[in-house]
């Protein structure tokens, strides 16, 4: 996933002439949205809600567990969409988190496009619709180290001229699922020793990390305080056009693919405003702003004519001929899911 919204509360404001002659007790309604942070440009979120004549307020997260954490704390029912990840809304789907829809509630939906309607984490989109997608992988300042970067030892084996100088996204599946690729094995591994292997290479990689940063991720490149991070590509992008010296790599082992989704939330409170907004995101002129925003792939057709020259060259959305195919994050069966609950947990002792 993934303007900085600094406030865990954004409220979509009024374009200024209709926010004189109308007020939150006359608006049709309301609109409780749970997103990524710096995902999503303000302008957008004032055109719903001018068009609608509704009263948005925004809740951010910084990784798909924390999202799930939230929700499962007692703030289902709070929300109307979250934006998770394609592995997190398997999770929740199969967890009873998520309400239903039909394709007719959307007159957008035919607008998805066709390999991401049947999809296997939301079969025939019953519960999501596509928001953007993307991949995972680390940057480098081609400034502090010249070597090789096309492995994922970069994160997990550092050199010594990048030791202490890494940031690693705080999103257990994604930091898991490059430690596997790294060390060739499955995902959703219940062999022992192979686990046991993973555990040891994440603690003895630590000591070579400086932080564990999402929502900073972008920032700790550009400022120089760290020489290479584990990062999406999107927010990347962001950190080469703010000036950073890095290269997005696609290492020979592996990275990881991803697709957030728009989901309409169980017990939303104002589900029938979380359907106009999802329809809302259907249209290309809308989702093709965010996508410009966010520097990711919008899965919505229409699109592409609306992008900006610099993403569409962008190498962060421009993989080279030998880049290795994606992988999406797996999910694990409840058991196998405990022991990476505990390796994560160890990780962050």
């Amino acid at each position: 996933m993934k303007n900085r919204f600094t406030s865990t509360i954004v409220k979509a404001s009024l374009a200024t002439a209709f926010a004189l002659t109308s007020t939150v007790a006359n608006a049709e309604g309301s609109l409780s949205i749970y997103h990524w942070f710096e995902y999503i440009p303000q302008e957008v979120l004032d055109k719903f809600s001018e068009e609608h004549d509704v009263e948005v307020t925004m809740d951010t997260y910084d990784s798909n567990e924390s999202m799930l954490a939230t929700l499962k704390a007692g703030k289902l029912g709070s929300y109307d969409v979250a934006v998770p990840g394609d592995y997190m809304v398997e999770i929740m789907r199969n967890g009873g988190l998520l309400d239903s829809f039909e394709p007719a509630e959307l007159s957008n939906f035919d607008n998805i496009m066709e390999q991401w309607v049947d999809v296997g984490f939301d079969p025939g989109r019953k519960h999501s619709i596509p928001y953007q997608w993307g991949s995972t992988s680390f940057s480098v300042n081609r400034d502090m180290y010249e070597g090789d970067i096309n492995t994922t030892g970069i994160l997990f084996e550092p050199p010594e001229e990048l030791a202490g100088k890494i940031n690693m996204l705080d999103s257990q599946g994604e930091v898991l699922a490059l430690a596997s690729m790294h060390l060739g094995i499955e995902q959703c591994n219940s062999n022992r020793d192979e686990l046991k292997a993973l555990n040891a290479l994440l603690q003895e990689a630590k000591p070579k990390w400086a932080s564990f940063n999402s929502d900073g991720a972008k920032d700790v490149l550009v400022s120089g305080d760290a020489a290479a991070g584990m990062i999406w590509n999107g927010f990347s992008a962001k950190a080469r056009n703010e000036g950073a010296n890095i290269e997005y790599v696609y290492p020979k082992e592996g990275l990881v693919v991803w697709m957030d989704n728009v989901v309409l939330l169980k017990d939303a409170p104002n589900r029938d405003n979380a359907l106009k907004f999802m329809d809302f995101l259907l249209e290309p002129e809308n989702i093709a702003a965010i996508t410009n925003f966010a520097q990711y792939t919008a899965g919505v057709k229409g699109v592409n004519e609306l992008l900006d020259a610099d993403l569409i060259a962008s190498p962060e959305t421009n993989p080279p001929a030998d880049a290795p195919a994606g992988s999406f994050v797996a999910v694990c069966d409840e058991e196998t899911q405990k022991l990476y609950d505990q390796i994560w947990t160890n990780l962050k002792k």
